[in-house]
C-alpha cells in the first residue's frame, strides 16, 4: 500500500464533489474555465500514463487528443451520429492509432522515442489540414458541432457541460487511482524503474508499453470528444506540437505519477493565467520559467508521487 493513499483519496472525493456546487457561485466565464479545466487534466492525466508511470517519453499526445475530437466532429456534423455515440468510436480509435504506432517505435528509449512521437505530431496535423480523405475540414476545420443528448435532455448549457465534464473527469480520477493495483500499474512501475529486472521476473515489456500507450491514448481521446463539444468547432490548430510540448511540461512539473501533481499542474498552466488575465498571454514563457525552477530546485515535481511503504 502507498502512504497517504486513503486520507489523499479522501480528500480529494470531497474536493471533487464540492467542485460540482461550481455552477451555483460561478459565472458563465469561469464556469466555461472549469470545464477546460477538467477537459484538460483528463488530457494530462492520459500523458501521465504514458510518460510518468510507463517513462515513455511521448512528445506527440496532442495527437491522440485530435483523433478523439475528429472523430466526434465528422461523425456527428458529416454524418449525423449523437455526440454519446461518437466517444466509444473517440476512445477506442485513439487507442487503436495509439497501440499501432506504438507498437514498431516501442523499443526506441529516450531521444529517439522522443524524436519519432515529434513527428507523427506533425504528419497529424499535416494531414488535418490537407483535408483528409474530404473530411477533416483543412486550416478551417470542423465547426457547428451538437450538443450531447442524455435521455432525451439537451446538454447543452455551460452548467450541464460542465457537469458532463467532471463526471467523467471524476470516471478517470477512479481509473488512475486503480491503474497502480492492477497488474498492467505493477508492471508499468517496474519497468520504469527496472525493465532487466522487470523482464527477469516475467513482464512482457513490450506488450505492458503497447498497453500503456494504448489507455494513455483512449483517454486522450474522450478528452477530445469532451473538447470538440465544449468549444463547438474542430481545428488543427488546437492540437500542434505546442499542445503536446504543454502536456510534458504539466506532468513533469506537477510531479510523474502523481494524480494531485498533474492536476496542479493543469491549474497552473490553465486556471492561474485566467486570474491573472493581463499575463495570460505569457503564459507559455512563465510556465517554462516555472519548469526549469523546478527541474532545479524540486526535479520530482512540486507534488511528487507518493513512496511506496516498506
Amino acid at each position: 500500500m502507498m502512504r497517504r493513499t486513503l486520507p489523499t483519496a479522501a480528500i480529494g472525493a470531497v474536493l471533487w464533489a464540492g467542485c460540482l456546487a461550481l455552477p451555483i457561485f460561478l459565472d458563465s466565464a469561469w464556469i466555461s474555465i472549469a470545464a477546460i479545466f477538467a477537459i484538460y487534466a483528463i488530457v494530462a492525466l492520459s500523458q501521465d500514463v504514458v510518460l510518468g508511470r510507463a517513462g515513455l517519453y511521448d512528445m506527440g499526445h496532442a495527437v491522440y487528443f485530435g483523433i478523439g475530437a475528429y472523430a466526434t466532429a465528422v461523425l456527428n456534423v458529416g454524418f449525423g451520429w449523437p455526440i454519446l455515440a461518437t466517444l466509444p468510436v473517440a476512445i477506442v480509435g485513439a487507442a487503436l492509432v495509439g497501440a499501432v504506432f506504438a507498437a514498431p517505435i516501442i523499443r526506441l528509449r529516450g531521444d529517439y522515442l522522443l524524436v519519432a512521437t515529434i513527428g507523427l505530431n506533425a504528419i497529424f496535423v499535416l494531414a488535418m489540414r490537407n483535408d483528409l480523405g474530404g473530411l477533416t475540414g483543412g486550416s478551417d476545420g470542423i465547426p457547428g458541432l451538437g450538443v450531447p443528448s442524455l435521455f432525451g435532455l439537451q446538454i447543452e448549457s455551460q452548467s450541464a457541460l460542465f457537469w458532463f465534464d467532471w463526471v467523467l473527469l471524476g470516471v478517470v480520477l477512479l481509473v488512475m487511482r486503480n491503474l497502480d493495483r492492477c497488474e498492467l500499474g505493477r508492471a508499468l512501475r517496474y519497468l520504469k524503474q527496472d525493465q532487466l529486472a522487470a523482464s527477469t521476473l516475467g513482464v512482457d515489456a513490450r506488450r505492458t508499453k503497447i498497453l500503456a500507450f494504448a489507455l494513455g491514448a483512449g483517454l486522450a481521446g474522450l478528452a477530445g470528444t469532451l473538447f470538440a463539444v465544449q468549444i463547438s468547432t474542430v481545428s488543427p490548430s488546437s492540437f500542434v506540437f505546442t499542445e503536446s510540448v504543454t502536456l510534458f511540461a504539466i506532468v513533469i512539473v506537477g510531479g510523474q505519477g502523481s494524480i494531485p501533481g498533474v492536476l496542479l499542474g493543469t491549474a497552473l498552466m490553465f486556471v492561474v493565467p485566467q486570474i491573472f488575465r493581463e499575463f495570460a498571454q505569457y503564459r507559455y514563457f512563465i510556465f517554462g520559467i516555472a519548469m526549469i525552477a523546478v527541474m532545479v530546485l524540486r526535479p520530482q515535481g512540486l507534488w511528487p508521487r507518493a513512496r511506496l511503504a516498506r
